[in-house]
């Protein structure tokens, strides 16, 4: 089996829904090809097969798995798989619809489906209705507020997504058996203790190790001054989903593998979208265990991963904030694009007041950029052809040409943004590694790469890569953080 294969298996049997639609495999004990993501049981790596469509796999005699359903990843079918509609189902919701305001059809629309096929893809793939799978989503995060803060029920019943007390009541007493207040600790004056009180603290939880300090260091190197504020020990930043703002600041629970997260009472109707960026942002759904397995495996690579098993990879709050900062960074110093980026979110941001007095502005939005134009943007010091690209990348957001989201096939996403004026290969597969999730992201053109793997050139930097797949953006973060910066030239061809 080559290499790439030996990296499709690696993936397969992590089930890393972050490769569906990327390659399929035709299992020859069964003639049935798949989606990375099937759940049956994982067959022998000799038994497997990879393909880059399901065109190929069918052409080489392999019939669809009826359980996982190839035509229904992303990117073979006129629709996304059943995990992104069901995850826009849920964007909706999180951004302040109400229940009777979820509406399916405008969903569906971006599909080009009609609302009965997207109900039957959903209830098919993952065996619940839209609503079904809505409403669990809103009672799991219901018994989080109930057992973690001191919020009145009906606060509760809302911040969690439901229309109506009487709602919430009567799905929680039919899906657990009993009313949501037996899951309250008791507390006394429970109303009054809230009244006083301008945030909340959840916690989101991890698979050890995580390497909380390394992450805040990654981020505090790139902080959005006004935006952002990173201390020792917490990352705190202002926040804008839809038309909510506040701000929230997160660090790490001593003797806990979560995080702890404050967030302002003001963001209660978007708090499973706020949760949900945090979740990628930190990156707390990573397998350490799978990663730094198969990463440790390579000489090259193998001391910086033991030292550092619980590494991650930084994800993306806001998409468009990021796209600016990875532009703004290119061909300069991370300083350099730090204090550029600082200008940028003070000149464009909307003022805003919080607990925390580093944080004072909004990060700004696609429209305002867009509008400002690209002079507005080059008077900051910022290079005009760079203030060009972050003109046309606004542009592009206004007008729905580019869309960021987690699940997106990189690929394509990478060819759209590299078509954009300015934007090279290197930003678009950083933008990937980090707004897209992308695991696999390999900017092969970066330097401190190519000087840590010994003076590579980009073919060689790629070639070394294909030993880390299908993780090598978790290798570009030890190469960046964790490798000396000496030659390696020797073992390029050991």
């Amino acid at each position: 089996m080559s290499q790439p294969e030996q990296s499709y298996y690696k993936a397969y049997a992590a089930r890393d829904a972050r490769f569906d639609g990327v390659f399929y495999i035709g299992v020859t004990s069964t003639g049935i090809y798949c989606r990375p993501i099937c759940t049956a049981r994982t067959p022998k790596e000799a038994n497997c097969c990879f393909y880059e469509n399901a065109s190929s796999a069918e052409k080489a005699g392999f019939r669809p798995c009826l359980r996982c359903r190839p035509e229904l990843a992303p990117g073979t079918a006129p629709v996304d798989d059943a995990r992104r509609i069901a995850c826009l189902i849920m964007q909706r919701i999180e951004t302040a619809l109400t229940e009777d305001g979820v509406r399916l059809d405008g969903i569906a629309s971006q599909f080009d489906l009609s609302t009965r096929q997207l109900r039957r893809i959903v209830q098919k793939q993952l065996g619940v209705s839209p609503v079904e799978l809505v409403q669990t989503r809103r009672l799991l995060l219901a018994k989080q507020l109930l057992t973690e803060t001191a919020l009145p029920i009906t606060q509760v019943a809302y911040a969690s997504g439901f229309g109506s007390l009487r709602r919430f009541n009567h799905a929680f007493s039919t899906c657990y058996g009993m009313p949501p207040t037996r899951l309250r600790k008791t507390m006394a004056d429970t109303a009054e203790q809230v009244a006083g009180q301008e945030a909340l603290v959840l916690q989101l939880s991890y698979r050890p190790p995580y390497d909380w300090a390394g992450i805040l260091k990654f981020l505090e190197a790139r902080c959005l001054k006004g935006v952002e504020c990173i201390s020792a020990d917490s990352y705190a930043r202002t926040v804008r989903l839809g038309t909510h703002t506040g701000w929230v600041k997160v660090a790490q629970l001593p003797g806990k593998n979560a995080l702890a997260v404050t967030f302002a009472q003001s963001l209660l109707p978007v708090l499973q979208l706020l949760l949900s960026r945090l979740r990628s942002l930190f990156d707390l759904d990573a397998r350490p265990d799978l990663i730094s397995g198969h990463l440790s495996q390579d000489i090259l690579l193998r001391a910086a991963v033991l030292r550092n098993p619980g590494l991650r990879v930084p994800g993306a709050f806001d998409a468009f904030e990021l796209v600016v900062r990875a532009i703004l960074g290119q061909q300069i110093t991370v300083k350099a694009a730090t204090t550029l980026a600082g200008r940028y979110a003070e000149a464009f941001g909307q003022k805003i007041k919080t607990p925390l007095e580093s944080l004072t502005h909004l990060t700004p939005v696609p429209e305002l950029i867009a509008k400002a134009g690209s002079s507005k943007i080059a008077a900051l010091g910022v290079i005009a052809t760079r203030a060009s690209s972050i003109h046309a990348v606004a542009e592009a957001f206004v007008h729905d040409q580019l869309k960021l989201e987690a699940g997106a096939h990189p690929e394509a996403l990478i060819n759209q943004l590299t078509s954009i004026s300015g934007i090279g290969k290197w930003t678009a597969h950083y933008i990937a590694m980090r707004a897209l999730r992308w695991p696999d992201a390999f900017p092969k053109e970066d330097i401190i790469i190519r000087n840590n793997l010994g003076d590579a050139t980009a073919a060689e930097a790629d070639t070394l890569s294909q030993a880390w797949r299908p993780w090598r953006s978790y290798a570009v973060m030890h190469i960046w953080n964790n490798m000396p910066l000496k030659k390696r030239k020797q073992k390029l061809h050991a």
